[in-house]
This record gives structure tokens, sequence and C-alpha cells, in this order.
């Protein structure tokens, strides 16, 4: 099991925490992270660019001369590529770039992202973040003066009280330095954006619990 202290937003030890080594301290599969946010990207594509080509343009069902004879090159259509009005030759066509890969790869990565940020020792484990009501400037001081942090990604859990994380996600989302997510929304893209990663001990037990 891997130890590591924790804190609160005071930055004061308060206490140790033990978490499951295939979670917080896994190999780093670099490839599972690649992977992942690759995924993320590619299903935020809405895929919606759309060209007709010819067989999409109205008119041209006819012939507009005969093939031969006239002393004008010979064309089948109005609404071939070359025509002014028509299709155009090899459009771009309206695509769905949704895929998903197997919850081990997506599991994996989660591991790896985890352990990465615990070896370079860019993992702050507090025991709650309760900053007891909505307040940026607040959130903003104890990040940066109590916890030391120019930026990083805050995940915290839900608990019988839904008002701390409420109040925790509100007080940081307008900060240009940081983000907050539920556990349940913690994902690799997101804590790629930010060097530091912040965990509440339930959020740690929490994500150990589902990826061990």
């Amino acid at each position: 099991m891997a130890t590591f202290d924790v804190y609160n937003l005071e930055k004061q030890k308060v206490g140790t925490i033990e978490l499951a080594d295939s979670v917080f301290a896994a190999e780093v599969n670099e490839y599972l992270i690649w992977e992942v946010v690759k995924m993320q990207q590619a299903n935020r594509r809405r895929g919606t660019v759309g060209v007709k080509n010819r067989s999409l343009v109205s008119g041209g069902g006819k012939k507009p001369w005969r093939q031969k004879g006239t002393g004008r090159a010979r064309q089948g259509s109005i609404r071939a590529s070359q025509w002014v009005g028509g299709g155009k030759a090899m459009a771009p066509k309206m695509r769905d770039y949704f895929y998903r890969p197997p919850a081990k790869v997506r599991k994996g990565a989660l591991r790896s992202i985890l352990s990465l940020r615990a070896s370079e020792g860019n993992l702050l484990l507090v025991d709650n973040f309760d900053l007891g009501e909505i307040k940026t400037q607040r959130a903003l001081e104890v990040l940066e003066a109590k916890l030391g942090l120019p930026s990083a990604l805050v995940v915290v859990a839900g608990g019988p009280d839904e008002r701390e994380r409420e109040v925790a996600i509100k007080s940081i989302r307008n900060l240009a330095e940081f983000d907050a997510l539920p556990v349940e929304g913690f994902n690799v893209e997101a804590a790629l954006r930010r060097p530091h990663l912040v965990l509440t001990t339930a959020a740690a037990r929490h994500l150990e619990g589902v990826l061990s």
C-alpha cells in the first residue's frame, strides 16, 4: 500500500492515508493516456461539415447537349463539378467521430495519470475542501497562498451533504489557473491540463474503489 500525507486547507499535516499501489503507484503507461485523450478530443468533434456532391445537387438530370456535332466539349450534366452551381468533387461528408476504447484501457489510463502525479510529487491529499461559502477569492487564497499551488485540478467527492462539493466547484470554476471536478467526472485530459492534482480523502477512496 502506498502511504500519503493528508493536509488541511492551511497546509498542516493532519494524518496519513494508505491507498492501493495498483491505483496510485502503478506503472505509468503513456500509450493508454494518449489513447484516452485522443478519444476525449475526438468525441468532442461535431462532424457537421458537409458539402453537396453532384448526386445531391438539384437538377442536371438531362444531358445539356448531344454528345457529338456541336463543336463544344462533351458534357453529361449541368451539375458536374466543373459547372457553376455544380456539386463539389470529393466533397467532405458529415460524419460521427465517436469511439470508445475498452473499459480496461480507460481505467488503465486513469491509474497511469494518478500514479504519474504521485511519482512527480504533484499529488496533494486534503482531508476536505470545505470553504464555507461560495467565494472565488477565498478559493484563490487557499490554493495559492495556503497550499502553494500555481495551477491545479481539484477533485472533490460527494457525501450526505452535497453542499461542500457545490461550494468548492462554484468557487474555483472562475479561476484561470485552476479547475474543479466532482470525482465522478475525473478524467485524463483534465488531469493533464494542470501540473498539480488535489484530491480530498473521500475522492481518493472513491477512485481507489472504482479503479482497483
